[in-house]
This record gives C-alpha cells, sequence and structure tokens, in this order.
C-alpha cells in the first residue's frame, strides 16, 4: 500500500467529547465544550487536557484551578454544541435551560444529564505559545446510579452514547455521523437560545 505526506491533523483520532463546567469571578456557572482530554499515571489516576486560544473557561479554570468533565452523550448534543459554539464572552451565552448541580467534593457546577462527571483539581498548568496542558487530580467521579456494575463495559457506553469529534465533525459511539459542529444546536427551540 502506498503512503501519501499530509500536514499535522487529527481527522483519525476522535476523542470524546467533555462540557466543563466552571465558575466565573462572579459565581456564575459557565460551560465549554472540550475534546482533548486523556488520562495520566502520577501515582494514581489522573486527567490531562488541553485548551488553547482565549477562553473564557480557561481563564475560569486558572484563576479557581478546578472544574468538572461532564461526558456528553447523544442527547445532550445540540446544548453541547451551543456551549461550544457560543462564545463564553457573551452575556448571553448561559442563558439556556440546563438541569445543574454541584459537585459532591469540588466547588464545581456539573451537569445533571450527564451519565459521568468528574469533578478535577489542577495540579500542573503548563503555558504553551497559543494554549495550556492542564494536569488534573480527579477528586471524584459522579455516576447515573443507573449504569449498574452487572453490565459490561460496551453495554454501558453503548447505552449512554458518548459523542466523540474530529474533522469538525460530531459522531456517535457506533461511528455514525451527528453533524458538523454548529449544526446540532439548530435543533434548540428559539427560547433556549
Amino acid at each position: 500500500m502506498g503512503k501519501k505526506s499530509l500536514k499535522p491533523n487529527n481527522d483519525y483520532c476522535p476523542q470524546t467529547l467533555f462540557l466543563y463546567g466552571t465558575y466565573d469571578e462572579n459565581g456564575n456557572p459557565d460551560f465549554g465544550l472540550f475534546c482533548w482530554f486523556s488520562y495520566i499515571w502520577d501515582g494514581e489516576m489522573g486527567v490531562m487536557c488541553c485548551i488553547g486560544g482565549n477562553k473564557t473557561t480557561r481563564e475560569n479554570i486558572e484563576r479557581s484551578r478546578v472544574f468538572s468533565a461532564n461526558i456528553v452523550t447523544e442527547e445532550m448534543l445540540p446544548v453541547a454544541d451551543y456551549l461550544g459554539t457560543v462564545s463564553g464572552k457573551n452575556p448571553d451565552k448561559m442563558k439556556i435551560e440546563l438541569d445543574m448541580g454541584k459537585g459532591e467534593v469540588l466547588n464545581v457546577p456539573i451537569l445533571n444529564n450527564s451519565p459521568v462527571n468528574f469533578e478535577l483539581e489542577v495540579t500542573d498548568l503548563i503555558q504553551k505559545h497559543d494554549g495550556e496542558v492542564i494536569l488534573c487530580k480527579i477528586r471524584n467521579v459522579l455516576q447515573d446510579e443507573s449504569l449498574s456494575s452487572d453490565e459490561s463495559v460496551d453495554q454501558k457506553l453503548s447505552r449512554i452514547s458518548p459523542v466523540k469529534t474530529t474533522a469538525k465533525t460530531y459522531l456517535s459511539y457506533d461511528g455514525r455521523n451527528l453533524g458538523a459542529w454548529g449544526e446540532p444546536m439548530k435543533k434548540l427551540s428559539l427560547q433556549s437560545r
């Protein structure tokens, strides 16, 4: 099989979507959509993520050093797409209906309709040219009680249907195309915007 050189890309590396929950300096919740999220080992399991550019979520994490990471499901995708498309600098961004709660261990907002919520405490902020690598300790994981321990991992994942993304496209757990970035939010009612 022949090979062809390409510019650097991550088109063949779909990653699970998370809504990062933070509070702003006035205690108002904010959620941003991210996918550069993975795990690390440093004596215990932790999380590493990267946020590029000037984003409200990044500013909130730098200030508070805590945040939640809420897995995005197919059912949540229109709202997640909206939260990822509308800038955190827009004062009307969070004027949508969200079923929010609070972390049990850390002072972070969580999304109750996400089946898994991580409560994360930042241990290291590694500044790069236009981004930041964030290393975190997992202080708590909230999981829906409906994810019983007698189900296999594939059964649980199939049931919760986490969304992943690559090449500016949302993909289902089983690989179906769920639309380009900016499309799913069009399904939201006008009252939600």
